[in-house]
């Protein structure tokens, strides 16, 4: 019995010293601050985007069967598309062109073109707006995202193409790199591979066994993963004539939500309240599991390889790919989500804008962040 005593002492005293490292490491090593609002929507935002071209904007998906695009920095919303007849559940900006697409209730995803002028982000000096004085005009009806300078969103209602197919909600959609082609997952179980300019469909993509949550495309190469409630996600590679598909099966609940990493790692999130890292060639054991106090949302890697994780319980939390903590976004007065957070997004580093991360809430508001390491001189 002595060995085995010996083994739980030398553990305790391990797990001891690891928690002294990421206390410590812990210890202001992230400044996170609350930089802007955007309201506006009349129902829970599900999704937000950001561009990855030069124009600093975002965009979000709402039940309120909307999709929007926003000035970052002017937090004013300049374009509303109205073209879906349900929840519009995901929003994705093209890698290069000024298009975007959405999926949505209505059993569609769509193409449609937002091209932000220049002129429409130049606004008056936005550096006071932030104060949420007009936070009580939200219920009034009138004109969405008119902070004081009287200019309302364009509407667009038409969609350039309608991607069809699918016989439930389309929960989420992608374009593959390059944004020729683009994929879809659904609750019919199925997730579809569509060509983006004639919307003609290429591929169905079946195996799941429940509805499916989300799916992501690898950011240069062909390769495209699609998360279920089956508690399974599928990696599906396209870059040989005929696909083949793996099947990572480490969650015990629905898995939420599931992107790629800069490197050959993928991050599910689960219902489970776990957070995985996996090595895109390894389906049998995660590299590192985060287990968290609450079901995991739309979760996003930033550049520098942080995870931020929206969960249900208002909280975001950011972990690293080795599954250390490094913070938790603060939860001051009024700064922050009153009911789940549903999705959150980084700014790719080039987007020279003073928010960092957006979060999306079902309490209908999306907030900007700016999140800054004190160690990145390190990276």
């Amino acid at each position: 019995g002595g060995q085995s005593s010996q083994k739980v002492k030398a553990a305790n005293k391990l797990r001891v010293q690891t928690s002294k490292i990421v206390s410590s490491f812990k210890n202001d090593s992230v400044s996170c601050r609350m930089v802007r609002e955007y309201v506006g929507h009349r129902d829970g935002v599900w999704d937000v985007a950001v561009s990855r071209g030069g124009t600093p904007v975002i965009a979000t998906a709402s039940a309120d069967q909307t999709a929007c695009v926003w000035g970052i920095d002017g937090g004013r919303n300049l374009l509303q598309y109205t073209g879906h007849s349900g929840s519009v559940n995901s929003v994705k900006f093209h890698p290069t062109k000024d298009l975007i697409l959405t999926a949505s209730g209505d059993n569609t995803a769509h193409v449609f073109q937002a091209a932000i002028t220049p002129d429409q982000l130049r606004v008056h000096s936005s550096e006071d707006e932030v104060d949420g004085s007009d936070r009580e005009d939200e219920e009034d009806g009138g004109m969405m995202g008119v902070r004081g300078d009287g200019g309302g969103a364009a509407t667009l209602r038409t969609p350039l193409r309608e991607l069809t197919g699918h016989t439930s909600v389309v929960i989420a959609a992608d374009w593959l790199p390059g944004g020729d082609q683009a994929i879809t997952a659904a609750w019919d179980r199925t997730s579809n591979l569509y060509d983006a300019h004639t919307g003609e469909l290429l591929s169905q993509l079946i195996g799941h066994d429940q509805e499916l949550t989300h799916c992501c495309s690898h950011p240069t190469q062909r390769l495209v993963v699609t998360a279920s409630k089956d508690t399974t996600f599928r990696l599906w590679d396209f870059r040989d004539p005929i696909h083949s598909v793996s099947v990572f099966q480490g969650h015990t609940e629905s898995v939420t939500s599931v992107c790629f990493t800069r490197e050959d790692k993928v991050v599910s999130g689960s219902d489970d309240r776990s957070v995985k890292v996996w090595d895109v060639k390894n389906m049998r054991s995660p590299l590192a599991t985060i287990r968290l106090d609450s079901p995991v949302n739309r979760l996003a890697v930033s550049s520098s390889n942080v995870i931020a994780i929206p969960h249900d319980n208002r909280h975001v939390r950011l972990y690293d790919l080795s599954g250390n903590r490094l913070a938790r976004l603060p939860r001051s007065n009024r700064q922050c989500h009153r009911r789940m957070v549903c999705s959150v997004a980084w700014a790719d580093d080039n987007v020279g804008a003073r928010c960092n991360l957006f979060t999306a809430g079902f309490d209908r508001v999306v907030y900007g962040w700016s999140i800054h390491s004190f160690k990145e001189g390190k990276d």
